[in-house]
């Protein structure tokens, strides 16, 4: 049944799921939530972590610890997929990625690099952005990245992101969905700056598949 509100509205689908599970299991079941967002990005970490907040003002459990169990969560999370992508291994990847269209090993050898260079931060600021909080953890763990340096980077900026959106939700009360508005906004910019590099790489790659062809049809 959907978990009724003080204006008489009513929380629907998932949101309404993820208020039952809070409210049942208290700020465990927010830590849990998150923690299977991170293993499915397609569920909104911007409209859990407001819910959280907003559970919270409802009394089931306390703000502290609202934030505390979504960072708990988002660490277990991104533990999963790091791993995974130990499990996996470098040669392993590599072969996967060299298998996949317009993608070579040379691809995944240049990404090993730059994840070398910059693996750090991109752990730290990976953990607020939407999408790439959870992929992130994937080349960490083939990477065999310090794990207590993943470990407090992951909860550093996973805390930070929590911190946002759950004192949102607490302090909006019943107009958590604000948050889910402004968030919305943001993903979307990510998004199309995404779609507009995967547009480009692709361009750039059959440009250079066709041009070696041509190359190596002339040397026949």
């Amino acid at each position: 049944m959907p978990t009724d509100i003080a204006d008489g509205s009513q929380l629907t689908g998932f949101a309404d799921w993820a208020v039952g599970v809070m409210e049942t299991l208290g700020a465990p079941g927010a830590g849990l939530v998150i923690a299977i967002e991170n293993l499915f990005p397609p569920l909104p970490s911007e409209v859990i972590l407001p819910l959280a907040g907003f559970t919270a003002s409802r009394g089931s459990f306390g703000l502290v610890d609202a934030i505390v169990f979504t960072t708990l969560g988002s660490i277990v999370g991104a533990w999963v997929l790091y791993a995974l992508g130990a499990w996996l291994g470098r040669a392993r990847v590599r072969a996967i990625v060299d298998k996949l269209p317009l993608m070579s090993a040379e691809d995944f050898d240049k990404t090993e690099v730059w994840f070398g260079k910059h693996g750090t931060k991109a752990v730290f600021f990976g953990r607020m952005v939407p999408l790439f909080r959870s992929f992130i953890s994937l080349p960490a763990g083939v990477e065999r990245m310090n794990p207590l340096a993943f470990t407090a980077l992951t909860a550093a900026g996973s805390l930070i992101w929590n911190s946002i959106f759950v004192i949102a939700g607490f302090y909006l009360g019943e107009n958590w969905h604000v948050v889910e508005q402004y968030a919305g906004v943001f993903q979307k910019i990510v998004i199309a700056v995404v779609v507009a590099l995967v547009a480009w790489f692709v361009v750039t790659r059959v440009r250079s598949i066709r041009a070696r062809k041509r190359e190596e049809s002339l040397v026949e």
